[in-house]
C-alpha cells in the first residue's frame, strides 16, 4: 500500500461532478495530478472537453467524461446506469453541483426547493446507489460531498441552499453508518469563501440589491474570514484528495470545514 499522499490515488477511477469549474475542475486537475483516472459529469460538452485537455496523464491513466444535466435526475440515472452496465467501476464519487440561487427563505417559491432537493441530494443518492457495488467488490470506496459552511450556520441570504445542503449533510452521515463495513467512508468537505463563478455572482446580487460597488461586499466578507481572503479552489481541491486518500480510510461520516477559520463553532 502506497504510503505517499502524492500517488496514493494510483489506480483509483474517480468520478467527479461538476468537474468543468470551481472546485470542481481543480479537484479534477488535483486528482489526475496524483494518479487517478478522472470521468467528468457536467452538462456543457464543451466545457469538459476544455476541462479533460487539462488534465495529467502519465500514459497509464485513462480520462473520459459524461454529458448530463444535474436538473433532470431521471436523465442522470438513465446516464449513469448505462455508464456502469457497459463495465466502467469506480472507487471514488465526488458530488458536486452549483447550488441553488440566493435571497431570503421566506420569498423562496417552493419549486426552489424542490429542484435543489432533485439536483443535490436525489442525484446523490442515484449516483451512490449506481457506484456503491463496484465500490462494495473493490473494498474501497470513497464518497465526498461538497457541500457548504451552512450545515453548521446558516448563511444569511441563502435560505434555500442552507435547507438543501443540512439535508445532504444529514444523507451522508446516515450513509456513513451503513456502508462503513464495505470499505466505503462517506465525508462532507464544506467550503467557506472560494473564489468561484458562483461567489462572484452572489457578490454582484448582493451589491446590486444593496446599491454598493462589489469591491465594498468583497472587502465585507473578507473581514468575516480570520485569514482574510477568499479560498482558492485549489486549497480545497487538496483537502478533498485527501479524504480520498488510502491514508484517510479511518475518517468516516465527518463535515470538514475549509474556511480560512470564518465559522464560529466548534
Amino acid at each position: 500500500m502506497e504510503n505517499n499522499l502524492t500517488s496514493s490515488l494510483n489506480g483509483l477511477n474517480a468520478l467527479i461532478c461538476g468537474g468543468t469549474s470551481g472546485i470542481g475542475k481543480a479537484t479534477a486537475i488535483e486528482f489526475s495530478n496524483i494518479g487517478a483516472n478522472v470521468t467528468l459529469f457536467a452538462r456543457n460538452e464543451d466545457k469538459l472537453k476544455r476541462t479533460l485537455s487539462l488534465l495529467k496523464n502519465d500514459g497509464n491513466q485513462k480520462h473520459q467524461y459524461l454529458v448530463g444535466d444535474f436538473d433532470d435526475s431521471d436523465k442522470i440515472k438513465s446516464i449513469i446506469e448505462n455508464h456502469i452496465n457497459t463495465g466502467n467501476q469506480y472507487h471514488i464519487l465526488i458530488n458536486n453541483s452549483g447550488g441553488p440561487k440566493g435571497g431570503p427563505i421566506a420569498n423562496a417559491n417552493h419549486e426552489e426547493f424542490i429542484n435543489g432537493f432533485n439536483r443535490h441530494l436525489i442525484c446523490n443518492h442515484i449516483l451512490f446507489q449506481a457506484l456503491h457495488s463496484g465500490m462494495k467488490q473493490y473494498n474501497y470506496g470513497r464518497v465526498i460531498n461538497i457541500i457548504s459552511t451552512s450545515v453548521k450556520q446558516p448563511i444569511p441570504g441563502l435560505g434555500v441552499s442552507n435547507t438543501i445542503r443540512g439535508a445532504v449533510a444529514s444523507w451522508a452521515k446516515t450513509l456513513s453508518f451503513e456502508v462503513g463495513n464495505d470499505g466505503i467512508t462517506v465525508n462532507n468537505i464544506l467550503p467557506g469563501f472560494t473564489d468561484t463563478e458562483r461567489l462572484a455572482s452572489l457578490i454582484q446580487s448582493k451589491a446590486t440589491t444593496q446599491n454598493i460597488s462589489t469591491k465594498d461586499v468583497q472587502i465585507a466578507i473578507q473581514s468575516t474570514v480570520p485569514i482574510g481572503r477568499f479560498g482558492a479552489p485549489e486549497e480545497t481541491a487538496k483537502a478533498i484528495a485527501f479524504l480520498a486518500s488510502r491514508s484517510a480510510s479511518y475518517i468516516n461520516g465527518v463535515s470538514l470545514a475549509v474556511d480560512g477559520g470564518r465559522l464560529s463553532c466548534i
